[in-house]
C-alpha cells in the first residue's frame, strides 16, 4: 500500500511540474529582466544602479560616507580587540581616512623656475608703464594654479 502510494506521489509531482512549465513557457508573464522590481520601478530609475543611494558630492553623500567609514573601523577596532591588541580611536582613525590630502611643497627648482617667470613678466609690465606686480604673491599663486 505504502508503495503504490509513494509511486503515485511521485508521478503526480513530476506530472504537476511538467504541466506547470508548459503553462509558464506559453503565457505571457513577466520577463527576467522585470523580476525584483515590482512593478513599481521605471526602467529610468533602475538604470541608474542604487535608488536609494544620495546624489554625490552632496552633504547626505558625504555624512553616508562617513557613517560607513565609521563602522568599517569600528568593526576593525573591535576584531583588534579580539585579538588582544590594543583598540584603535575610532574618531582620530576616521579623521585620518576622510582627511583632505593636503599638497605637496612644491619642489625649489619650480620654485625658483616660476619666481623667474614672475620676475620677467614684471619686467615685460615696466616697459608697457604698467604697475609691477609682488613678486611672492605672484609666485604663491602661479604655484598654486599649477597644483604645486
Amino acid at each position: 500500500m505504502l508503495e503504490s502510494t509513494f509511486g503515485i506521489v511521485v508521478f503526480g509531482a513530476v506530472g504537476l511540474s511538467i504541466v506547470m512549465c508548459l503553462v509558464f513557457l506559453f503565457t505571457r508573464g513577466p520577463s527576467h529582466d522585470e523580476i525584483g522590481m515590482g512593478g513599481l520601478v521605471r526602467d529610468s530609475d533602475a538604470v541608474g544602479g542604487d535608488l536609494f543611494a544620495p546624489p554625490p558630492d552632496t552633504p547626505a553623500a558625504r555624512a553616508e560616507r562617513e557613517l560607513e567609514v565609521r563602522e568599517l573601523v569600528s568593526a576593525r577596532s573591535d576584531r583588534r580587540v579580539s585579538r588582544g591588541e590594543p583598540a584603535l580611536d575610532v574618531e582620530a582613525e576616521v579623521a585620518r581616512l576622510l582627511g583632505t590630502p593636503q599638497p605637496a611643497a612644491a619642489s625649489p627648482g619650480l620654485t625658483e623656475e616660476v619666481r623667474q617667470l614672475v620676475v620677467a613678466r614684471n619686467e615685460r609690465r615696466m616697459r608697457q608703464g604698467l604697475e609691477p606686480l609682488d613678486v611672492d604673491a605672484e609666485v604663491a599663486r602661479t604655484l598654486e594654479e599649477l597644483g604645486a
